[in-house]
């Protein structure tokens, strides 16, 4: 490492000197560095895709050495220059690599051989969280520095001081302009190149205040608009899908396999995921459509939504997504989520929980309802998963689309330890509110857990399930229930009310107006859920025997009395 230099002046292309080999060979390793860095954001380092990456640019180095021991690499903006010409150009400083060096003052790199072997993977590593570190975090030179590189060696500027200076800056004093503006306007004329015949310039157009009518002012305005809705990367995708399908060549075909990997990450990286879905979709109609299509290259094609597919790239994905300041179109995720292959809905519902953005929670709970209302089958097999928030997920998911296949699999979690997996369950039951779903509720009112008791008592009621009937007046006339909490004991009563009908009336009045031998009365909790029974049963008989209990002593008896003769006049 060096402290900044004044740069040397540039070369025309007669005086560059001569590389060792051919420019080419450096655009192709650069080519792939760029692709693996990519490729090192999206996948765990023991994905294919990622180990397939990183065996390409490793062997895009073994040509180079023959013909030098080192790559010298200078550092613009946008440029990665070698021996004087441009090895490599990004324009755009979200995605360029050489931005990245630019920025934090790096000018030069010098890659020795060998360095593929131990450092490379070191590199990719550091370069990805400088593209993710915030403002206060250690910049490259900082992590390069700690890294204590030996087969990379880099030249750098303080970046505190006028780095354009230090480059750029001219040994001669600047002298003091003394020509009036017209000379110097004329001055400038002279110095810019003759202008070929046939090339327009606007300032040519400009003679007059107004040299367009308004007409052809709306009509290049809508062309503009119309130019900056153009999906570009959904076309460039169909023209690529076309030539493969119309050249049958090999070759041709190979590289378009390439071609389509690459732009697949860099689609994933760049969020358009409406286009990675149109990518899917369309090579699964090409695998039947195309001619002469070889084994190696169907396998290729199959490959790319089945590798997205696969859990640790997809939780990666979600991952990507969940600390995104942007949250992709609703209609986009499930485009791309339709394209996946089996085995995705468990890993967006692992998700919904860890999920920190409310916004993606959102969106992946109205993907996991899309998937599960196509794909019940997987959603039945994940209602018994050992992970126990997928499963009860997948609960909620049948639920929702009230599926009667799923009581099979609820009968099991019924009889789980878990007391989470079991309430879960139950509510699910009641929501799907079929015939078995009913008679299955009717065991768990035998459940040790108080909440599975009073979610299975509630659905029975609310569906009028009379079959229940028996077991649930044993309750309310038994013992067990004076042991319960009020929210049971009024989720019983209830129920009785509801179930009973007219035939309850006469053991409710003994239990809200009646004495005992001795002439006591039953608790005031008793007496109130008695009297919201009668108030459920709304009869004229049951409102006579609230009638006659509206002097009770007991506040709470009085306020239920009062409650259920409201709703009912």
């Amino acid at each position: 490492m060096t402290s900044p230099t004044i740069a040397p002046p540039e070369l025309s292309a007669d005086e560059l000197p001569d590389p060792p080999c051919s420019p080419q060979l450096i655009e192709e390793m650069l080519r792939h560095l760029a692709r693996s860095i990519k490729t090192h954001q999206l996948y765990l380092p023991n994905n294919p895709i990622y180990q397939r990456a990183i065996e390409n640019l490793r062997g895009a180095f073994a040509p180079i050495w023959p013909h030098t021991p080192e790559i010298v690499l200078s550092i613009t903006e946008s440029d990665f220059r070698w021996f004087g010409r441009s090895v490599m150009h990004e324009a755009n400083r979200s995605e360029s690599v050489p931005w990245v060096f630019f920025k934090d003052g790096v000018r030069e790199l010098t890659l020795t051989q060998g360095i593929e072997d131990d450092e490379l993977v070191s590199l990719l590593r550091i370069l990805q969280r400088v593209r993710n570190a915030a403002p206060e975090e250690d910049d490259l030179l900082t992590l390069m520095w700690e890294q204590e590189f030996t087969r990379l060696k880099y030249r750098f500027v303080d970046i505190n001081l006028d780095s354009h200076a230090s480059f750029d800056a001219s040994t001669e004093s600047p002298k003091e302009r003394t020509l009036p503006i017209v000379d110097d306007i004329r001055a400038e004329e002279e110095a810019q190149p003759e202008r070929k015949s046939g090339i327009v310039r606007m300032e040519d157009l400009d003679a007059t205040l107004y040299f367009l009518d308004e007409k052809e002012i709306d009509y290049l305005r809508g062309e503009v608009a119309a130019e900056q809705t153009i999906d570009m990367p959904r076309n460039v995708l169909a023209i690529l899908l076309d030539i493969f399908e119309v050249q049958e060549s090999e070759q041709v075909r190979e590289e378009i396999c390439s071609i389509l990997e690459s732009y697949m990450l860099n689609l994933l990286a760049g969020g358009a995921y409406g286009s990675v879905a149109y990518l899917l979709a369309e090579t699964e109609q090409l695998i039947g459509r195309a001619v002469a299509l070889a084994p190696v290259h169907k396998q290729r094609l199959v490959a790319l939504p089945t590798s997205l597919s696969d859990p640790a790239v997809l939780s990666q994905l979600l991952e990507a997504l969940d600390q995104s300041d942007v949250i992709p179109e609703q209609a986009e995720l499930d485009a791309l989520f339709e394209q996946l292959r089996g085995g995705v809905l468990g890993t967006v519902l692992g998700w919904l929980k860890q999920a920190q953005k409310p916004e993606l929670r959102t969106a992946l709970e109205r993907v996991a309802g899309r998937m599960a209302s196509v794909n019940s089958a997987e959603m039945m097999k994940l209602i018994g998963s050992t992970d126990v928030s997928v499963a009860i997920e997948a609960m909620r998911r049948a639920g929702e689309l009230k599926t009667p296949a799923a009581v099979a699999p609820l009968s099991k979690v019924l009889q789980q330890p878990n007391v989470e997996l079991r309430q879960a369950a139950a509510q699910t039951l009641s929501e799907i509110g079929s015939a078995g779903a009913l008679r299955l509720l009717e065991t768990a009112l035998n459940d040790d857990d108080r909440d599975v008791r009073i979610a299975a008592v509630r659905a029975l009621g609310v569906r009028g399930h009379r079959a229940a009937l028996p077991r649930v007046e044993a309750v309310v006339q038994g013992k067990s229930v004076k042991g319960a909490d009020l929210t049971e004991k009024m989720a019983y009563f209830e129920a009785y009310g509801a179930l009973a009908r007219d035939a309850g009336i006469p053991p409710l009045d003994k239990i809200l107006n009646g004495r005992s031998f001795i002439g006591r009365r039953t608790t005031p909790e008793l007496r109130a859920c008695a009297a919201r029974a009668l108030g459920i049963i709304g009869s004229a008989n049951a409102l006579e025997c609230l009638r006659r209990a509206t002097n009770d002593r007991d506040p709470m008896v009085r306020s239920a009395i009062n409650r259920a003769m409201r709703e009912r006049t």
